[in-house]
């Protein structure tokens, strides 16, 4: 099958070229000159064969709207865009609006796995009509993982739907990574303990905590024994704000993946002016003793 494929950055070059290994016709537009295929969006429409197929593999937000709006007007009626990008999924009736005004259809799909994609296949969550789902799946089957198709792909419901569950995926990952940073830490921390990545080790085969994200985080140490070569300052990237925002939204008790997201944002912070404000009111109310600024080292 053909494809165009609109963002060649981590994930996007390795998709093409998994895309490529199972057969399929590729052809790559990014700005970068080093790593495209086409010189334009406008030249990526006229290498495709009508009706077109389209995947959007670039950041969320502006960037995804203005290749958007690019796109429908230079693909024609009865061509199909897909969002793979980690769009918020209340973007995606707008986009498929837009489309939908020129005859285009629209997919969201969700995509995880990461730079591992290209040699473990990534797991796809995908929102939109049935049609347009069945005229991609053979691109679909050749990103998702090897084995049973529903053990790495969803046709989660209509439009949003791919973009709400990747939203969800990752609000779940933003905890059990927390969960695992704790337990490092803890570890760390007790004298008993003279082997920790040993111990971390130890959890990867047979226990109820091994996950990827555990050999990860193994790997990671073995790679950087007590990370001392990287800072605790962790962005966001968006999922997880949005996800909390839809607990609030809905009424769902969502504590673990909230504090996760509020730890990201103590991590930025060299001094903190709410613990400023704990420490005063403890000295306030109890006498507690404060450490100075200058007494801080």
């Amino acid at each position: 099958m053909q494809l165009g494929l609109v963002g060649l950055g981590k994930m996007g070059f390795n998709m093409r070229d998994r895309l490529r290994t199972h057969g399929h016709e590729v052809i790559g537009y990014d700005p970068r000159p080093e790593v495209t295929d086409v010189e334009s969006l406008a030249a990526l429409a006229g290498a495709l064969q009508a009706p077109r197929v389209v995947w959007v593999m670039v950041p969320s937000g502006t960037v995804t709207r203005e290749t958007i709006t690019a796109l429908a007007t230079v693909l024609d009626d009865g061509d199909l865009v897909i969002d793979g990008g980690n769009s918020r999924f209340t973007e995606d009736k707008i986009h498929a609006d837009l489309l939908a005004e020129h005859g285009i259809g629209y997919l969201d799909c969700g995509v995880s796995g990461g730079i591992w994609g290209l040699e473990n296949g990534y797991g796809l969550m995908v929102g939109g009509s049935d049609e347009d789902v069945a005229r991609v799946m053979p691109i679909f089957d050749a990103l998702r993982p090897e084995g049973e198709r529903a053990d790495g792909f969803v046709h989660a419901g209509p439009v949003g739907a791919g973009h709400y569950s990747k939203m969800i995926h990752n609000g779940i990952e933003y905890g059990l990574m927390h969960a695992y940073a704790e337990g490092f830490e803890l570890l760390e921390a007790e004298d008993l303990v003279t082997d920790v990545h040993g111990v971390l080790r130890a959890w990867t085969k047979g226990t109820v905590v091994r996950s990827w994200l555990l050999d990860l985080l193994v790997k990671a140490l073995d790679e950087d024994p007590n990370f001392a070569e990287i800072s605790g300052y962790t962005e966001d990237s968006g999922e997880g704000r949005w996800t909390v925002e839809e607990a609030i939204n809905h009424a769902v008790p969502a504590p673990v993946i909230s504090a996760a997201l509020f730890a990201r944002f103590a991590s930025r912070q060299s001094d903190s002016p709410a613990m400023k404000a704990v420490s005063a009111l403890r000295n306030q109310f109890g006498g507690h003793a404060v450490q100075r600024v200058s007494e801080s080292g």
